[in-house]
């Protein structure tokens, strides 16, 4: 499946609408083991915006602020200075209770899949629960169908997570966010420790998710391989400063800074330009 002039006319509209917006964001930490006054900028400065039916990628090493970022977009995480707004919802000026309402919209899907589901539930039971939690929101769409949504058998449902593989666990993650039906989907390192072959079918499940519904997508990578595939957009980001951003194409053909460069250099194996996800 190819990201081309093929995508519907519904989320080529939809990609207009503004879905988060982040603007000079700040996030201090405190320094761990430190004393009094040893704080840091986890997030210094940082503005994005994700639209309908995008996919933007953030990407950069460990330490540079990739997660903290995508848990304050998220309002998982705090913010100390700057502004989040999703849904053109400023998430500084909303009560707990409004967040717990907005937080449906917004779903993350972790890098481990296996430690992000109950293991002493079944795959039917985490549906169950999650319908219990929010039944007119997960109403739309039965188990089986929801599994089917995710290239998965409904002899699954009865398993719980030690009995499936690492990528049926990833699915169902990512079926459990769908059965909230999010505007955004938060991809945290998603394929990282999965194979190859594995990788290349989550990948592909996420673009058909993006194309199917216009579910923006922000996804946090450290692998500009996989980053060059599935997104629109990039963000680079060093010591919690984004240093470069642009279309990805652009930026991972003609990199602007040395930080860049270095990333794009130290993909093992291969080179940006010939790296695929398998069709």
């Amino acid at each position: 499946m190819g990201r081309d002039a093929d995508t519907s006319a519904a989320v080529t509209a939809a990609s207009r609408e503004r879905i988060v917006g982040v603007s000079d964001l700040t996030v201090v930490h405190q320094r761990r083991g430190g004393g009094r006054g040893e704080r840091f900028a986890a997030v210094d400065g940082v503005s994005l915006h994700l639209d309908a039916g995008e996919v933007v990628s953030v990407v950069g090493e460990s330490g540079s602020g990739k997660t903290t970022l995508a848990m304050a977009l998220t309002a998982l995480g705090a913010h100390t200075s700057g502004m989040v707004e999703l849904l053109g919802h400023d998430l500084a000026r909303l009560s707990q209770r409004q967040i717990r309402a907005l937080r449906p919209e917004v779903q993350v899907i972790f890098q481990d899949p296996h430690g992000s589901l109950d293991p002493r539930q079944s795959v039917k039971a985490g549906f169950k629960e999650l319908r219990g939690l929010q039944p007119q929101r997960t109403s739309w769409i039965d188990d089986a169908g929801l599994l089917a949504q995710v290239r998965l058998s409904p002899d699954l449902l009865d398993r719980y997570p030690h009995q499936l593989s690492g990528g049926q666990a990833q699915r169902v993650c990512i079926a459990r966010a769908l059965l909230m039906r999010p505007r955004v989907l938060v991809a945290d390192e998603p394929t990282s420790g999965l194979d190859v072959s594995v990788q290349a079918e989550v990948l592909r499940l996420l673009l058909e998710l993006r194309e199917s519904t216009g579910v923006a997508i922000l996804f946090i990578s450290h692998d500009l391989s996989v980053v060059r595939r599935i997104s629109d957009r990039v963000y680079v980001m060093r010591r919690g400063r984004v240093i470069e951003q642009g279309a990805t194409q652009a930026v991972l053909d003609a990199p602007q800074e040395p930080y860049t460069r270095q990333l794009i250099a130290a993909v093992p194996g291969r080179t940006l330009r010939t790296a695929q996800v398998a069709a």
